[in-house]
């Protein structure tokens, strides 16, 4: 019976630490992403942009990561060599979130949209990791719906957390 109670406590033990770790992974997620960004453009978290109509979602990731998978619906920007023609379509006053793994790049978009004289531009908090890992909607280049997440490189792949989602390098 005491051999019983100590292996208890001990798995117990370990389901406690298992849960402090995920609270912990999202707070150190939160950290790494506030260490990127400059709030130089207003934020939007995934659940709310998950619920936005009349939207326009932007990609600002390389065309390789955009191809894997994107947000539903969203127009590739990129990010190195900025794809001005999507935005001949989007008038000024359009309502835009930006976005890409984790918000760095969108962020730098979003203040190149702004200098544009966009208007109601936004950066999406946590970009398509965050997105991912709250479970919402992927769809791949020919418009599928997909479960694979490009994740930059090795080093990055750690924020993306949910294992529904499979990582694609």
């Amino acid at each position: 019976m005491k051999g019983f109670l100590i292996v208890g406590f001990f798995f117990m033990g370990i389901i406690t630490q298992l849960s402090g770790q995920n609270k912990v992974s999202s707070a150190a997620f939160s950290d790494k992403i506030n260490s990127y960004l400059d709030f130089s453009i207003p934020v939007v978290s995934v659940k709310e942009a998950h619920q936005l109509k009349d939207v326009v979602f932007l990609d600002a990731r390389e065309i390789d990561e955009y191809e894997v998978s994107h947000l539903p619906g969203a127009k590739y920007i990129g990010y190195k060599n900025l794809n001005d023609a999507v935005l001949k379509q989007v008038p000024k006053d359009k309502r835009i979130v930006v976005y890409c793994s984790i918000g760095y790049r969108s962020e730098k978009i979003g203040e190149k949209l702004k200098k544009k004289g966009y208007t109601r531009v936004y950066n999406l908090y946590g970009s398509i990791f965050e997105w991912a890992n709250e479970g919402y909607a992927l769809e791949d280049k020919s418009g599928q719906p997909t479960k694979r997440v490009h994740v930059y490189n090795k080093q990055w792949s750690k924020w993306m957390t949910n294992k529904n989602y499979e990582k694609v390098y």
